[in-house]
């Protein structure tokens, strides 16, 4: 017969779990009071490279109100502008200096991002604590010595390692200056004011006013933001970290030159992001996506066996010798250039937004688009090429070593500028792609795309720096207007006219105009080459 008495292991099972409970409900009432306490926030204490820091989190409202621009420290007070925020720069501060001057124009892109993107998301802020007695060299916390007693962070550990705890942020006695993390805290504060007043100033980078105000009711017009949901933003929390103005036993020069130590490591291993990179992580920019997709689909680019690569993910060049065709950020500048002119609301309202993400419709409709434009950029002669021979040859001058053709196909620059004309004469002069391609093979197949550095070219002057001997970046506009003429989409006599005059001044290296013979002739007698 079974034992009806209860099972000795379950007993302790339930007993274990019970006392876990209370442990946790005690923990938790115990946290309660203390996290209550409007003068303190709750840390975790940490050490690296001999720094101590407390690490916390604090809503937007609090970061905004109580956190200062480092520019505000008192030992630089001297040279402190406060019509900036700003130190000004001479021969006395420069060497006191710990920030980089603070861009006011960041501010309006800053409070956009954080009002209009649902995941918008700032990384933590690092700040710097300090008290009135650090500034005042007859503190009693300074001893003969002229170092510090205490440290100017005042923290309670709640366990026994000393690992997490209270720190104090009583605003009678702590002010907390922001060491990185300043145009963070500037968006900050312009989203509080926005929220409070209904609208913010625009400004210039030195802090002169713009023209303009961002309004709550532009953002309801523009990204259908919700003023239930803009007034919820304050309390929404951010990571903060905590360093100590003076630590016990630094003199005064000691402790700025260690927190402009930290300021200056913290920016040299923040290393930004390179613009391939972020074309390869961008998952905001439809042109972006769409240019990725293409660059791993595409039968002219994708990774194939026994091929090499035709996309280099990370650089913004192509090497002379490299046997890649082209990169991925300008594959996101032609996306950006030719779909631009379908799609221009994938753009940014304004400069410095982070663009919001297309439908996935429209991203489907932009890759197909762009598919089509590479099926027939793959049909151009000099692009056929490329089944039984790699790219260095076609892409390097004659004068380089191995020698080449000069085939401006294989520059990105050029690839770039042929989608930005391809663009307008498709989306916008409604040409067909059957129609312009027709007349770029043949235009190919007689030359036209070839041999860059020899008077005769079309792009000599323009996409070739005669004087210099290399590709010329800032021709990309001209070349592309250029194309649009040959391919009989510029027909206003005005325009013509104009295109004309620069390419006349493209021509033109030292007050020496270069005709198509390669000889000296005047300006005028420059003219535009006959259409395709």
């Amino acid at each position: 017969m079974k034992d009806s008495a209860s099972d000795p292991t379950s007993d302790i099972a339930r007993e274990y779990l019970e006392r876990e409970n209370k442990e946790k409900q005690v923990l938790s009432l115990l946290l309660g009071s203390f996290l209550d306490k409007k003068d303190h926030i709750l840390v975790q204490k940490t050490q690296m490279g001999g720094t101590e820091a407390y690490v916390g989190s604090v809503t937007l409202e609090w970061f905004g109100g109580r956190v200062h621009f480092a520019s505000g420290l008192p030992l630089l007070q001297k040279k402190y502008n406060p019509d900036t925020d700003n130190i000004e720069i001479d021969a006395d501060s420069i060497d006191e200096i710990q920030q980089r001057p603070l861009d006011w124009s960041r501010q309006a892109p800053l409070v956009q991002y954080l009002a209009a993107r649902k995941n918008h998301k700032f990384p933590p802020v690092l700040v710097v604590i300090s008290q009135p007695w650090v500034d005042d060299p007859k503190a009693s916390e300074w001893d003969s010595e002229g170092r510090a007693k205490k440290s100017t962070t005042d923290f309670t550990p709640l366990d026994k390692d000393g690992k997490v705890g209270l720190l104090s942020v009583s605003e009678e006695n702590v002010t907390i200056y922001a060491l990185d993390g300043q145009h963070r805290l500037m968006g900050v504060q312009g989203l509080i004011e926005l929220i409070k007043t209904g609208k913010l100033q625009r400004y210039k980078k030195d802090k002169a006013a713009d023209d303009s105000f961002i309004t709550v009711s532009d953002l309801t017009e523009q990204y259908q933001v919700d003023p239930t949901y803009l007034q919820s933003l304050p309390k929404e929390k951010i990571g903060i970290e905590f360093i100590c103005a003076v630590n016990a036993g630094e003199t005064r020069t000691e402790a700025r030159r260690r927190v402009r130590s930290v300021f200056v490591h913290v920016n040299l291993m923040a290393a930004p992001l390179t613009k391939g990179q972020l074309a390869q992580l961008n998952e905001d920019d439809g042109f972006a996506i769409v240019a990725r997709k293409i660059a791993v689909t595409h039968p002219l680019l994708e990774q194939k066996p026994n091929r090499n690569p035709r996309v280099n993910w990370n650089s913004a060049t192509v090497a002379a010798n490299a046997t890649v065709l082209t990169t991925l950020q300008a594959l996101q500048d032609m996306s950006e250039r030719y779909l631009g002119q379908k799609f221009p609301h994938w753009k940014p309202f304004e400069k410095g937004l982070i663009p919001m993400r297309p439908e996935d419709e429209e991203i489907e409709q932009g890759i197909e688009e762009f598919r089509k434009l590479f099926d027939n950029l793959a049909s151009l002669p000099s692009l056929k090429i490329l089944e039984h021979e790699d790219t260095p040859v076609l892409r390097r001058f004659s004068f380089e070593k191995g020698g080449g053709e000069a085939n401006i196909l294989f520059r990105p620059v050029a690839q770039v500028a042929i989608a930005q004309a391809l663009g307008l004469l498709v989306f916008k002069k409604r040409s067909s792609l059957a129609s312009i391609f027709k007349k770029l093979r043949k235009f190919d197949q007689q030359g036209g795309f070839s041999g860059m550095e020899y008077p005769q070219s079309l792009w000599y002057g323009v996409l070739y720096d005669p004087n210099k001997k290399r590709v010329q970046v800032a021709g990309k506009d001209l070349a592309a207007k250029l194309l649009i003429y040959i391919l009989g989409g510029l027909q206003d006599p005005m325009e013509v006219a104009e295109l004309r005059k620069a390419f006349a001044n493209a021509r033109t290296v030292e007050d020496k105009t270069i005709g198509f013979d390669g000889e000296f002739v005047e300006p005028k007698e420059v003219g535009l080459p006959s259409l395709i």
